[in-house]
Order: C-alpha cells, then structure tokens, then sequence
C-alpha cells in the first residue's frame, strides 16, 4: 500500500460528496475518489432539482425516510449555506375524476409518512393557483421547492474539504478487495495512480455501483449484486413567457413521476422526464418522440405552444427494478446485513436522491458506527 486513510467514498456525486463530509465531519480522515474531472457530471446535474416533500414512497420505505428527513435537511442547509433555493410548492394532478381515489391515497401515505400539509383541490381552487393548468382535481404540495443542485454540491465539497476531506478528481477505481486484515484495499488509476487501504469504505458510484461492487473481490462472493438498469429521461424547455409558477405534476407512471413541469431558479419552465429504458449509458438526446411527450404534457397543458419546446438535456436514473416491476427502494448494502465491516453499498438512488442525499448520508455514517 502507498497510504493507508480512514475512510474512502467511490464517487463525487451528491450522495458521495453528502457521505464524504459526514465522515468528515466526524474528525475521520476521508478520500471521495471521482473517476471524472468534476463534481456530480452525471446523475446529480442531470434532473429536476425538485426538493421532494415526500408523496410517493411506501410507508417505512427508505425512500420515504430519508426523503422526509433529508427535505428538513436540505431546507436548512441551503438557508445556512447560501445555496439557493425556493419553497414554490407542487400540484400533482389528476386527468379525470375518477382518479380521485388515487389523489386520496397518495395524501393518506404521505400523512403515513409525516407529510401532514397536502391538500386536496377541485377545479375552481386549482384554477385560483394555476389559470393554465387544465384539471379535474389536484393535491396542492406546499412544502416541495427547488434547489440549485450545482451550488447544493459545491457547498457539501466545501464543508468536506473545511473539515480535512480530500478530494482526488480523474480517479477512477481500478480493483480492490475487502476486509483483509481489517481493511479495504483500493487500486486508484489516473493520473496519480495509488494502492489506499482504509477501514471504512463506501460505494456511491450511482450508475455504475454494481459495477464497482462486481470489481471488489473477496467480500463481492458473500454479497447479492442488485441488478444494473438504467432509465432514461429528455428535457425540453420551453421558451418565452413561463405558465406556471408552481411545480406541475401529473400522477406517477411506470418508471417515473410522469412528464411534468419544474422552473429554475429564474423562473422559466421545463418540462421532462419521459421514460425510455435502455441498455448502456448514453446522454444523447432522441427526438424522435416528441409527439408522445407533447401528448402527456397537453394532458393538464392544453394551451401548449409545441414550438416553444426545444431539447435541453437528458438524464439516467440507476434503476434495480425494471420497466415492469413495482418501484425497488433504495438498496443499501450494509455490514449488519453482508457481514463486511466498515463497507457500505449504495445502489438504485434516484429521485428522491437529491432532496435525499443528507439523510442517505446520516444512515450510511449509523450503519458504519461512526
């Protein structure tokens, strides 16, 4: 070994960087080792920046506990850290009355789940909030926002490296073993190539954590590797005069919350994701199905312009359940549970993984003893 540390995290984006300053924080040596020459280039740049109140996920689900968690987290961090944000609030709709019930379930698992300030609206009171949006009915979210995910990053970089964190850019994992002797044992290529050993160990690789986890010999044979599915989602923004003043969601689909609309900080709107699985990692932008994804927009949008949308950007969510499963939780691999010490393994964090990411890091610092 070159060095030895006390704790590695594979990966710099949101969740690698929100685990990396935990550990940090608590006076542990720490490297997040990053494979590209930024900070969170892939999934963590490339989605909503919707700080989620925490609607959709199953009671005493993960998701739901640590979105409700991180959400408090998030809020606070970014009024204390100057990283902008703002508490627009979000309308998830319904299409036709009898989706109703299903607009009465979702505000019941919320309140399940701690989220206790949804309500329910019919056309009149919708239409006093959003002229432009066409529906029957609605669920009126105060608490989601908006965050700049980019500056939300950089601060956690920030409050990492105050604490003594180092942060080793154009990194990427090469091979390593668990648990020899106590240690975890890495081989970092790049331009600065290494052999680290650390007591601590945390993959948060996002896309590729299954990956990674399949090139950790020695503990990989005792650990069930989820599956690696990825699912794909185009941006459009849509140009002029924005519609909205609130986040617009339709109720979820497979794979996805639906195609809805998000504003930016500056108050112009996007629409996206839609959903297309796919076998490789691939950020190009397809058109080709513009008209389906106008089709879900006009459907609480009427007065769509279609020449107002133009590509923006497309995002990858790493799934571990596929197009025709029901919606894995989040899966973290931890030692109680693998029998590794000092190993965690974070797989299928999407959305909501950014409003998430502080909370992730305080269950992950809990299952390592720190």
């Amino acid at each position: 070994m070159d060095f030895q540390t006390d704790a590695i995290v594979i990966g710099a984006g949101v969740v690698g960087l929100a685990v990396g300053r935990a550990l940090a924080q608590r006076g542990l040596e720490t490297i997040i080792v990053e494979r590209r020459g930024k900070i969170g280039e892939e999934t963590s740049s490339r989605n909503s920046e919707v700080i989620h109140a925490g609607i959709y996920y199953p009671e005493n689900s993960l998701k739901a506990q640590t979105c409700v968690r991180g959400r408090k987290l998030l809020y606070e961090f970014a009024a204390s850290h100057n990283v902008a944000h703002k508490r627009c609030g979000k309308l998830v709709v319904a299409s036709c009355a009898a989706d109703e019930a299903r607009l009465q379930e979702m505000r019941a698992n919320a309140e399940r789940c701690g989220v206790a300030d949804l309500e329910l609206l019919d056309r009149s009171q919708l239409r006093l909030l959003e002229p432009a949006v066409e529906a029957p009915l609605a669920l009126w979210s105060p608490s989601t926002g908006i965050v700049d995910s980019h500056q939300f990053m950089l601060a956690l970089q920030g409050d990492f490296e105050s604490a003594g964190g180092m942060l080793a850019l154009n990194s990427p994992l090469e091979s390593g073993s668990l648990g020899s002797g106590g240690l975890h044992e890495l081989k970092i290529g790049g331009e600065m190539p290494a052999a680290i050993a650390c007591r601590l160990l945390v993959n948060a690789t996002g896309l590729y954590a299954s990956d990674v986890l399949s090139r950790l010999s020695g503990g990989s044979a005792q650990l069930q590797i989820p599956p690696q599915l990825y699912a794909k989602g185009h941006y459009y923004s849509y140009f002029g005069k924005a519609p909205f003043s609130r986040l617009v969601y339709p109720l979820p689909g497979r794979g996805g919350l639906g195609v809805h609309a998000t504003l930016d900080l500056a108050g112009q709107v996007r629409f996206g994701p839609d959903v297309r699985w796919i076998d490789n990692v691939d950020y190009s932008f397809d058109d080709s199905a513009r008209a389906d994804f106008e089709k879900a927009v006009r459907s609480y949008f009427p007065a769509l312009e279609a020449q107002r949308l133009q590509p923006a950007y497309t995002g990858i969510r790493p799934k571990i359940s596929g197009k025709d499963e029901r919606p894995a939780d989040f899966c973290i691999l931890r030692p109680r549970e693998h029998g590794i010490t000092g190993f965690c393994s974070l797989h299928g964090i999407e959305s909501p993984g950014l409003t998430a990411a502080l909370a992730i890091a305080e269950n992950v610092c809990s299952a390592l003893n720190t």
